[in-house]
């Protein structure tokens, strides 16, 4: 047995004593140094090979395993920023197996998922739309890169979290620049028991028709009308901000107290839309939508 040990404990403690090892280690010597009986460590070792942390190789009639390239101990929350930079170094390299492997090596690292969204996955987006707008790289490029930072959310999304029904979001994206922000916030949120309800992006409902639209929705997903309600608009234009928070604040009335609007601006300055809160730092939208829930909840 693991001796009580979680995935996340097995995954760190293997990484420990074959960084530690020059030569590989047979799945024999790991489980004696792990304590952990050879057939439950086995499946350990396949699932964390099939993720991309660990590789096998054969040394005549002993197979011996690795670390991957680009796993390596981590330690949190000393290590934000210097995952921030390894992120973003292999992101613009194009190097997606490592991308993917230091986001799975985070998550299994004891890093808060909220916290690699706010403190990786969004200055990655950040800074890969600089790069676009200052001409360093094509519209290939930013494509490509976006869809891996996607990609990386959704290794996040699949972690598995229990959802309070009391603490709903509903996360919009204005405009298709914003969508990256959009699935970060989802996940964020997501991680910290919200009911998620992501709308993407939601340029194409612009018309005088969407308050009425929108508000169906509500009675659909927010029957019971039981705790917050959190509708979180993202942009990057000013425009686009206005109308949909003319739109939430249309149909606020019907929905009591409970429901609130929350703008995360991306334009740079501060938006003319009605909102009861509007910020342009991500972490403060869900700082913000967080203690709204724990003083509607007590």
């Amino acid at each position: 047995m693991t001796r009580g040990y979680s995935l996340d404990e097995i995954q760190q403690k293997l990484i420990d004593v074959l960084s530690d090892s020059k030569t590989g280690l047979s799945g024999v010597e790991i489980s004696e140094r792990l304590k952990v009986n050879r057939a439950t460590m086995a499946k350990y070792l396949n699932v964390f090979a099939a993720e991309g942390l660990i590789k096998q190789k054969s040394a005549g009639n002993i197979n011996l395993w690795f670390i991957e390239s680009g796993t390596e101990k981590l330690h949190f929350p000393d290590d934000y920023f210097h995952v921030k930079e390894k992120f973003l170094e292999y992101l613009v390299s194009g190097s997606q197996n490592q991308v993917y492997n230091l986001v799975r090596n985070c998550q299994h690292s004891g890093a808060s998922i909220s916290k690699i969204i706010s403190e990786i996955m969004i200055p990655a987006i950040d800074s890969i739309d600089d790069l676009y707008l200052q001409a360093k790289i094509g519209k290939s490029e930013s494509k490509l890169f976006r869809g891996i930072i996607s990609n990386s959310i959704q290794i996040l999304n699949m972690i598995p979290h229990d959802s309070n029904p009391k603490k709903n979001v509903i996360v919009i994206s204005a405009d298709s620049q914003s969508v990256p922000h959009s699935h970060a916030a989802s996940c964020a949120f997501g991680s910290l028991g919200w009911q998620v309800w992501a709308l993407g992006d939601m340029s194409d409902a612009i018309d005088v028709m969407y308050d009425l639209d929108l508000q169906k929705f509500l009675t659909r997903i927010w029957k019971q009308k039981q705790g917050v309600m959190v509708v979180l608009v993202i942009s990057a234009t000013d425009e686009r901000i206005k109308f949909f928070s003319e739109a939430v604040n249309s149909v606020r009335p019907k929905f009591g107290k409970n429901m609130h609007l929350a703008i995360y601006s991306r334009t740079g300055k501060k938006p003319s839309a009605k909102a009861e809160f509007v910020t342009g730092d991500f972490e403060n939208a869900i700082q913000w939508a967080e203690s709204i829930s724990s003083s509607a909840l007590g």
